[in-house]
């Protein structure tokens, strides 16, 4: 059994929702889902800083990167994170690990990409293995359950409607089973890539 790290931040609640799908579709396949959410708590002055999660992210066979898109990047809070991760860089502690990465944001567009591309690239600076998405958007096979129904395939993304009267954060049902499948495809990615992770003892 693989463990498969899920690091994000989330402010309003959306990208957490997305997060707890990705790891339920991790855990339908059989492997452990470590939920890992960066918190403004884990900053001072500027700088990230927690040791246990820097641990549990070194002992994982695979990290999954996540973080709402804010004015066409990732957030401060989950760069800040970036930027301390630089020490697993240095001593090369990621390198062929599996990544992926999802985004979430209030417009259709709201420039996720260049969130998702901001993951890959740190992930391909650490020498891991980037995986990307595979699921046909719903509307170009004559369904409506709005898998992939925005067109993502470098990582997956989300969109819900701002919320401005305080109400709990929500997901498109679509988003959240375009999460789920997510997590079942990395699952299957780790058990391709370790195929020890996942062997039945004789």
């Amino acid at each position: 059994m693989a463990t498969i790290a899920i690091v994000y931040f989330s402010g309003g609640g959306h990208t957490h929702l997305m997060a707890e799908a990705i790891a339920a579709g991790v855990r339908t396949a059989g492997h452990t889902a470590d939920l890992l959410r960066i918190t403004g708590e884990q900053i001072n002055q500027g700088r990230w800083q927690d040791d246990a999660v820097m641990a549990r992210l070194n002992e994982a066979d695979a990290i999954v990167f996540g973080s709402p898109t804010y004015m066409g990047g990732v957030a401060a809070q989950f760069k800040a994170f970036i930027d301390a991760a630089s020490s697993a860089w240095f001593a090369q502690q990621w390198k062929d690990k599996i990544a992926a990465g999802f985004t979430h944001s209030s417009s259709p567009s709201g420039d996720k990409q260049g969130t998702l591309l901001y993951l890959a690239i740190n992930a391909a600076q650490h020498g891991m293995v980037w995986i990307g998405a595979t699921d046909m958007p719903s509307q170009y096979q004559g369904k409506t359950d709005g898998i992939n129904r925005l067109g993502s395939f470098l990582g997956i993304m989300g969109q819900s409607a701002m919320s401005m009267d305080g109400s709990p954060a929500t997901i498109e049902s679509g988003d959240r089973l375009t999460a789920e499948l997510f997590g079942q495809r990395i699952a299957a990615a780790v058990a391709r890539w370790m195929p020890q992770k996942v062997a039945v003892p004789a």
